[in-house]
Parts: C-alpha cells; sequence; structure tokens
C-alpha cells in the first residue's frame, strides 16, 4: 500500500483509490503508487474487476505542475517514458476497469480516466486536457487514448483549446459513458463492477484483450485476434463449466471458478 495510492479489495471488487489532498496531483511518487497498484491488481486472483476512484471531492486535477516546472528536457526525456507506463499499466489490466470520476479530471487526471474501459462520472463532474495551457501537450496517452475515444476532430478541438468539458457534454461526444448525481458516482461504479465478480474471468481477460489489440490493427489481423483467443477459450475451465450449465439450465446460471 503507497502513501497516497491503495487497493482495496472486497468481494472480487478491487478499489484503486487516490488519496492525496487537496486535488489528487499526479507528481512522480503517485504515478508511481498507481503502477504498483495496478500490478498488484493484475497479479491477484481474488480481483475481478477494478474501480478507479478519487473520492467524493476530485478525481484527479492532473499532474503536479510544481513539481514538473521544475525538471529540465533531459529531467523529462527520462521520466516521460515512466509516466506513460505508469498509466498504462492501469489500462493493461486484464480485468474490467471503470473509473468513478468526481469532481475534476483533467489533465493527467483525464488521461488516468481513458485508461479505463468504462468511465461513470457524477452530473457536476468537469473534464478536459488542458496542458497546451501550459504550454506542452497531454504526456501520459491523452493524445492517442481520446483520439480513439471520441475520434480525432473532437479530441483535436479539446487537445487545441484546453477547455475544460461539463458532464452532459462529455456524455454526448463519449467521452464519459453514464453521467449519476455525484453522490452516487462510487455506487454506480461498484454495482457496474459487482456483475464481473463471479463472471468468467480468462473470457473477460480474452474480450478486453480482442478489442485492445484489435484496435491498433487492421481488419483482417483483428479478426485473426479474436480467432485465436476464442480457440483458447476452449482450454478453460470456464468454458466447460459455462456450456454445460447452458445445455442443462439454460443462460446465465453458470458458476464460475475462474480458470
Amino acid at each position: 500500500m503507497g502513501e497516497f495510492v491503495r487497493l482495496e479489495v472486497a468481494d472480487g471488487v478491487a478499489t484503486l483509490r487516490l488519496d492525496r489532498p487537496k486535488m489528487n496531483a499526479l507528481n512522480v511518487q503517485v504515478q508511481e503508487e498507481i503502477r504498483a497498484a495496478a500490478a498488484e491488481a493484475t497479479e491477484r486472483d481474488d480481483v475481478r474487476v477494478v474501480v478507479v476512484w478519487g473520492g467524493e471531492r476530485v478525481f484527479a486535477a492532473g499532474a503536479d505542475v510544481k513539481e514538473m516546472a521544475d525538471m529540465s528536457h533531459t529531467d523529462m526525456v527520462k521520466r516521460s517514458g515512466g509516466l506513460q507506463s505508469a498509466f498504462s499499466a492501469v489500462a493493461d489490466i486484464p480485468k474490467p476497469v471503470v473509473a468513478a470520476v468526481n469532481g475534476y479530471a483533467l489533465g493527467g487526471g483525464c488521461e488516468l480516466a481513458l485508461c479505463a474501459d468504462v468511465r461513470i462520472a457524477a452530473d457536476d463532474a468537469v473534464l478536459g486536457q488542458p496542458e497546451i495551457l501550459l504550454g506542452v501537450i497531454p504526456g501520459a496517452g491523452g493524445t492517442q487514448r481520446l483520439a480513439r475515444l471520441v475520434g480525432p476532430s473532437r479530441a483535436k478541438d479539446l487537445i487545441f483549446t484546453g477547455r475544460f468539458v461539463k458532464a452532459e457534454e462529455a456524455l454526448a461526444i463519449g467521452l464519459v459513458d453514464r453521467v449519476v448525481p455525484a453522490a452516487e458516482v462510487y455506487g454506480a461504479a461498484v454495482a457496474w463492477a459487482t456483475q464481473f465478480a463471479g463472471a468468467a474471468a480468462y473470457a473477460l481477460r480474452a474480450a478486453k484483450e480482442s478489442v485492445d489489440k484489435g484496435l491498433e490493427v487492421d481488419l483482417a489481423t483483428g479478426l485473426e485476434i479474436e480467432r485465436q483467443q476464442f480457440a483458447a477459450l476452449f482450454a478453460t475451465e470456464d468454458r466447460t463449466i459455462g456450456m454445460g450449465s447452458f445445455v442443462e439450465n439454460g443462460p446465465g446460471k453458470a458458476k464460475f471458478v475462474g480458470r
């Protein structure tokens, strides 16, 4: 457990909790603690799904600008790879990941939310990539993940202007998937996550990898990724359980074991 990031697990659902008062500024220490928590979530068999949450007040208001302001070009050449890979560790968790967004998710905070598979936001949440206003660009995946999520034209508008996006617009453009009252954000994210706590873990992993890897290649290659993942699942115990249960009892009644 880190000083500012911890992993809390209950009934198969892990909460990757950011807790660096006041605004969850993402300094180097927090970045590395995110990496460690993501690695733990990846390795633990009792973790089936992950909720990323910054608390009731703020998701993460961005990078620690005071820390970055003192960095030279060579400092950032050395650090930028670690910055990206710390966030990618969340995107690469081979389990469903949902971001529960309260308050601000700006800059690195927005980039962290983009690493989730699904984003549930408060009705008063504010998202954006305002790095251009500091004379830089998003450096933790924002130019890439945002464009893949909302399309290049919308991504360029947000990145070029650095403007803030309120929850209603974020939902309309696909930046978030659901908007709920602020007090219900974490509960809604946990409820979404809980449906996967007893699911076929390796099938979920294969589904996530097929979609994510398929987006990076042409259709024919993507179909081959899917074919291989599909066939490989016939070696799992859960596939035997699932198909046997379907034949005997109908759909949706299998008790999976995660193997």
